[in-house]
């Protein structure tokens, strides 16, 4: 058969491979299979980095951490020995460019520093397997190019950002792959089971994880990243196997900030990648679908921090070793391995006949950053008030992005952007406020990442396009167009615990319901066995008001801990930085006492969270990891299809992430109808709420009556009138009309209720669908979007329209238990920090 013919491995790029001249082997002499044959498991693919580090004076190799699941996260440095021997002094010169080490550059002999990320989507795993071979080619002392391009380069290859997603599917496909590769698309071995191995432990996406940095790994390559500052930085990805090749120049929209030199470089690396596929007769295609503009990329995220960032793409998702085509053809691992190889090659070429230019613009855009910043915005003011958690989440991320900020030092008047409001006014500055000034080395990352709305020059986007962390985080905040001296040192408010054992016994403590640490702490302290209470009505004690939602612990709900009542409370106050107020008395001064009904004894949550092959893979992980590595709070997974024969009564919450549910079933729905009724409490996210439509037992439905029905059907059928004569090419702008690819909304809170407590009588959500639910029927609208959005972000004219005056959080009674509707998905991608505080209450403050 065709495909099983051996191919020529090594394109016109690639001069015959020798024997080497050390101990060094090839990847087809050191590993039990040839490339291409077969996967190659992760721990392999280490061994053989090892092997290499151990028999080449031109490679130093570093662990950089461990993945959840353990896995070493390693990174090789390849040069030529001099560089090598030299290489601290180049680091660090690298770094006197960025303005982030001081002293004054060597320009005197140019370096170029490229960066090559492989394999960040696990089951995406060609990359990883280029990697032993990329390695053995530039290790090659036979290779008189490579070896020529590494005097004024040095190559820093990461073989496998996702070890944990690597494992799960090179594993499963050794596993299930006939001995004989089958190229049928039908086969096993071309249908990879859920989760999948795209993602990481928790499955999130690591290559949109990059700014945000909620998982371990991104937190760990931030630090090494941070380290080098890369002039040239490679993501390599496959895409969908009937695919083509894919690489720079990428698709608009490219973000305002990102410099001509950037633009017109991608231009020129795509120029060099085109000789060799040219010469090959390789199919390829450049500037479509990947864009420049969400900042969590593997991509935007270098080019944000001066570096030419890219997106390569080599057509394999599903094809395993070997696949057919639709023109009769195969595409093979081989195939896929010698592509994204010559990619690889090029990229070290062209950077290395260019390190003078790179270097040089390089440096030319820190520089700027540092003196004359391009953005509207000069400063970014956060006020000292916010509470302690929101402060200390956000200094953690400012630090892991070398974004420098410090205290205002000084009262003064300026006009600013208020990012509560959405509007221009004139604010008074405080010395002790939080500034972030844009003149700074990471001026262009902070800009994108503070700024209230980055502007979108095309609305056909890849990915969401609002992100500002200030509405992220719910914080107070405003964005100046006057420059803001930020010079002294920003230190956060000193913890101090207020409970004293020395005085009497203590009545009560209070725990303010402010931010995610409260319910931290909540976790924590119910699983040592506290039993807590909640105001549902706001008092007064010792002179202080307290609001609904405040947390009460009181000795009578706990004399079952003895001595290790108070202790219990101090220990973790101080290890969650959570302020807990003693009460001597459990009168009120106002408002209901600590013995009143309306101080509602909390339940300890008992959750389980279903999934099947229809959840989405990244909902259910990040409701598995908000509960994991935020509250440390145990749950179990079940299967949907197991809910009718699940003992539910174990469980008081049941969570659907978001998905199609195509098992839940009418009587899967009516045990769980029933599991509510009996004081159980359903939560439902997102694409989830598609399940609960019209079905009985759920006050959830897309129309408030028939004749709003009957409107929609009319709008539409006019709507498919008008579009008789659309041009074909239009059919993709036309269809933005009714899209949402993730944008900020204002909603309207009520925060007298339970999901709401703690929060303002606002919220600021990210929208990324286009489910529209009018306010509900028979049920709490606690969320809910007005006539004004004050949206940031793109959305299509029809579905804003739509989207006014639309339910956003819903919470239905019903008997004992309770029914929440998250139509935006507050847990989405773990960064939107204020979307965790509202999850938290979701979890924990009763519904009846």
């Amino acid at each position: 058969m065709a495909f099983l013919r051996s191919v020529a491995f090594f394109c016109v790029l690639l001069s015959p491979l020798a024997l080497p001249a050390q101990k060094l082997l090839a990847p087809d002499d050191f590993l039990p299979h040839k490339l291409g044959e077969q996967f190659t498991p992760h721990f392999q693919m280490v061994e053989y980095f090892r092997h290499a580090a151990a028999n080449s004076s031109r490679i130093i190799l570093k662990q950089y951490g461990k993945t959840y699941e353990d896995r070493p996260l390693i990174y090789a440095v390849v040069s030529s020995k001099e560089n090598l021997a030299n290489l601290e002094q180049i680091r660090l010169n690298n770094l006197r460019r960025a303005g982030m080490v001081a002293g004054k550059p060597d320009d005197s002999n140019p370096i170029a520093i490229v960066w090559l990320s492989l394999n960040v989507h696990g089951n995406e795993a060609a990359s990883s397997e280029t990697s032993m071979l990329l390695l053995y080619n530039l290790l090659d002392s036979t290779r008189a190019d490579v070896q020529e391009w590494l005097k004024n380069t040095v190559v820093v290859i990461d073989p496998c950002v996702n070890p944990d997603g690597n494992n799960r599917y090179t594993h499963w496909y050794i596993d299930a792959s006939d001995k004989i590769p089958n190229p049928n698309p039908e086969a096993r071995e071309h249908r990879e089971p859920w989760p999948g191995g795209r993602s990481n432990h928790y499955l999130f996406d690591l290559n949109r994880d990059w700014a945000w940095a909620t998982q371990t790994e991104s937190q760990q390559r931030l630090e090494i990243y941070h380290q080098w500052f890369p002039h040239v930085h490679v993501d390599y990805h496959e895409m969908g196997y009937r695919e083509p090749y894919y690489f720079a120049p990428a698709a608009e929209p490219f973000h305002k900030l990102i410099t001509p030199f950037q633009r017109s470089f991608q231009t020129e690396i795509g120029k060099n990648h085109a000789t060799y596929f040219d010469q090959n007769g390789w199919l390829y295609f450049t500037r479509e679908t990947y864009d420049l503009f969400y900042p969590s990329y593997g991509d935007t995220y270098p080019t944000y921090n001066g570096a030419i960032g890219m997106t390569y793409e080599q057509g394999g998702i599903r094809a395993g070793r070997v696949i057919s085509l639709d023109n009769g053809l195969y595409l093979t691992l081989k195939d896929r391995i010698q592509h994204h190889l010559t990619t690889a090659l090029s990229t070290i070429e062209i950077s290395s006949k260019n390190a003078d230019r790179l270097v040089q613009n390089f440096t030319a855009y820190f520089k700027e950053g540092s003196e004359n910043p391009k953005g509207t915005y000069k400063s970014f003011i956060i006020r000292n008030t916010n509470s302690r958690d929101k402060i200390k989440a956000l200094t953690i991320l400012l630090d892991r992005h070398k974004i420098q900020y410090g205290r205002a030092g000084q009262t003064a008047s300026l006009g600013a952007y208020d990012y509560t409001t959405g509007k221009d006014t004139t604010i008074r500055l405080n010395e002790n406020d939080l500034v972030i000034n844009t003149r700074q080395p990471r001026s262009t990352l902070a800009q994108v990442l503070f700024n209230p709305d980055n502007e979108l020059a095309d609305s056909a986007t890849y990915d969401i396009t609002a992100w500002s962390i200030p509405l992220a985080y719910g914080l107070q905040a405003y964005a100046s167009k006057q420059s803001v001296g930020a010079g002294q040192p920003f230190m956060r408010d000193t913890f101090v615990n207020r409970i004293d054992f020395s005085s009497a016994p203590t009545y009560a403590y209070i725990i303010p319901w402010k931010g995610l640490n409260a319910a931290r702490f909540l976790s924590h302290v119910m699983q040592r066995g506290v039993n807590a209470r909640v105001a549902t009505a706001p008092f007064v004690s010792n002179k202080i008001s307290y609001p609904s939602g405040t947390v009460i612990v009181a000795r009578a709900d706990n004399t079952h801990l003895g001595e290790r009542f108070g202790r219990e409370l101090i220990a973790n106050s101080t290890i969650f930085e959570q302020e807990v107020i003693p009460m001597a008395t459990g009168f009120a001064e106002t408002g209901p006492d600590v013995g009143s009904a309306k101080m509602e004894l909390l339940k300890k949550p008992s959750v389980a969270i279903l999934y099947d092959d229809h959840v989405d893979v990244h909902s259910y992980g990040q409701v598995w990891y908000y509960f994991e590595q935020e509250l440390h709070y145990p749950v179990t997974s079940i299967a949907t299809g197991d809910v009718g024969r699940a003992r539910l009564s174990q469980y008081n919450i049941i969570i659907l992430p978001e998905g199609g549910y195509a098992d839940m079933d009418s009587g899967k729905l009516a045990k769980l109808t029933q599991w509510v009724a009996d004081g159980g409490r359903l939560i439902a996210i997102g694409e989830a709420l598609g399940a609960l439509e019209d079905k009985k037992g759920f006050e959830l439905s897309r129309f408030a009556s028939k004749k709003e029905e009957e409107a929609q059907k009319e709008q539409q059928s006019a709507d498919k009138l008008a579009r008789r004569f659309a041009h074909y090419e239009d059919i993709e702008r036309t269809a933005v009309g009714e899209g949402n690819p993730g944008s900020i909304v204002r909603v309207q809170m009520d925060n007298t209720h339970p999901l709401a407590y703690g929060m303002p009588n606002y919220y600021y959500s990210l929208k990324t669908g286009t489910a529209v639910y009018p306010p509900l029927k028979n049920a709490w609208n606690v969320g809910y979007t007005d006539g004004k959005l004050n949206r940031s972000g793109f959305m299509g004219h029809k579905l804003e329209a739509g989207i006014k005056n639309s339910a956003v959080f819903a919470v239905q009674n019903s008997g004992r238990g309770a029914i929440i509707y998250m139509v935006d998905n507050p847990l989405f991608r773990g960064f939107w920090y204020q979307g965790l505080f509202l999850f938290g209450n979701a979890v924990f403050m009763p519904m009846n």
